[in-house]
């Protein structure tokens, strides 16, 4: 059995990942989620910008589901100030885990010439990074958007190379796989890039790591795709700052693929393509019934129009401020959406009665309507009303829409216990 992994949960919204590796409850629960092993999460952060009371909203959620106490509600780099001043302590933990923004990480000065990393104030990324730094947790489990991999659109690539020059620098193993939910059976077309990093980790060869052996290989089984006609192979260094200056310069792609794997510095990547052959979820499934819907969020016949025209294809002439003329094109999109299918990706706009073309509308007993907030915790894989404590409509969407599919983590957490238990039983030997 391996040991309990003690865990520090950053920008920990509504508690996704805590949900999915400590799991939640007693079986029978209304909310019962099972544990992926044996995680206790013992900190966690969640701060939203600017620090009005009506804007922490995931925080009294998180702290409603928790436990008061819980959840530290206060600005991560404040936090660590204090910490680093001995105004006070984070308890011992052995994963940090968190879902940061894609934000400009470039760096202004050489290491050589900084007492430390100078990136951009507010760059949440320097957060995660000075944790480390300070603690040097064995393993590190991180979200973000795909886009990470190709920005900015000047240097390709340049903020995920600093992200990995950081973990090198601080003597991390990395891997990561751009995970499209639904091709693993879930009910959401969600694409989110997870990263896994281990501290000083003894790894195989770079291509098996990548495609078998590793944590996320085996959590989300791959081959390389029939695209991929050269992986990529190349050194990262150790200083973020030589990367903000040069990495992805003239580049029209970026070099990193939806997959990858770091290993003492040096990174292969390529494009991958999902195995799976399990029971797929979708839109219908978490549909609740029609009796259940409020009427607010039945779509009104006289507003039917608006919407039509927002998911319909458009190619009109339109006109700036400044009186240039351009052409705008989109085409069109599902409307209603398909129940028998995995939903789109959800975002934090899904709330509000008024017409939008990215809000989910579906049929129901020959009516058009939107999403309730309990259908979009389950698109999210959190218990069914897990959002449902006093706040808004359009505050639980927002939840639902910087949130995460908790079934990636747990998948992941498994792994990463099978892994530790394997290894503890070789050295035993």
């Amino acid at each position: 059995m391996a040991n309990e992994i003690r865990v520090a949960e950053l920008f920990a919204g509504v508690g996704g990942f805590r949900l999915g590796l400590d799991g939640y409850g007693n079986p029978g629960d209304d909310f019962y989620m099972k544990p992926a092993g044996p995680f206790h999460t013992v900190w966690a952060n969640q701060w939203e910008p600017m620090g009005q009371k009506t804007k922490q909203f995931a925080w009294r959620c998180y702290e409603k589901r928790f436990g008061e106490g819980s959840c530290v509600n206060e600005d991560i780099a404040k936090v660590l100030d204090e910490v680093e001043a001995g105004e006070r302590t984070i308890p011992d933990f052995d994963m940090l885990v968190g879902g940061f923004p894609c934000q400009d990480y470039s760096v202004a000065k050489p290491l050589a010439l900084a007492a430390g990393i100078e990136g951009r104030k507010g760059v949440l990324w320097w957060s995660i990074n000075r944790l480390l730094e300070m603690r040097h947790p064995k393993y590190v489990l991180l979200e973000n958007v795909d886009r990470l991999l190709k920005s900015p659109a000047s240097q390709r690539g340049r903020d995920f190379a600093i992200i990995l020059s950081c973990l090198n620098r601080l003597g991390y193993n990395a891997e990561w796989h751009v995970v499209n939910a639904a091709e693993y059976g879930m009910p959401q077309r969600r694409r989110r890039v997870y990263i896994y990093a281990e501290h000083n980790g003894s790894w195989d060869e770079p291509e098996t790591q990548l495609l078998s052996t590793g944590v996320m290989a085996q959590a989300f089984p791959i081959i390389r795709s029939v695209k991929e006609k050269e992986p990529a192979s190349f050194d990262i260094g150790e200083d973020p700052y030589e990367i903000t200056q040069s990495f992805g310069k003239g580049d029209k792609v970026s070099v990193f693929r939806n997959a990858g794997v770091m290993i003492d510095g040096h990174v292969l990547t390529m494009r991958v393509d999902a195995v799976y052959d399990g029971p797929h979820k979708t839109l219908g499934d978490v549909l609740v019934p029609a009796s259940e819907v409020p009427e607010q969020f039945w779509i009104d016949d006289a507003k039917l129009p608006s919407w039509q025209y927002l998911k319909g294809g458009k190619r009109e002439e339109r006109t700036t401020a400044a009186g240039y003329t351009y052409t705008y094109s989109e085409g069109p999109v599902a409307f209603p959406d398909s129940p028998s299918a995995p939903s789109r990706t959800i975002l934090t706009g899904e709330g509000g009665a008024g017409a939008s073309r990215t809000k989910h509308v579906v049929e129901q007993d020959g009516h058009l309507r939107r999403l309730v907030p309990d259908e979009l915790d389950q698109l999210q894989m959190f218990p069914k009303g897990w959002t449902n404590d006093g706040m808004t409509d359009g505050h639980r969407a927002f939840c639902m829409g910087n949130a995460l599919v908790t079934e990636i983590p747990h998948r992941i957490g498994m792994v990463i216990i099978q892994q530790t238990s394997s290894q503890d039983k070789h050295y035993s030997h």
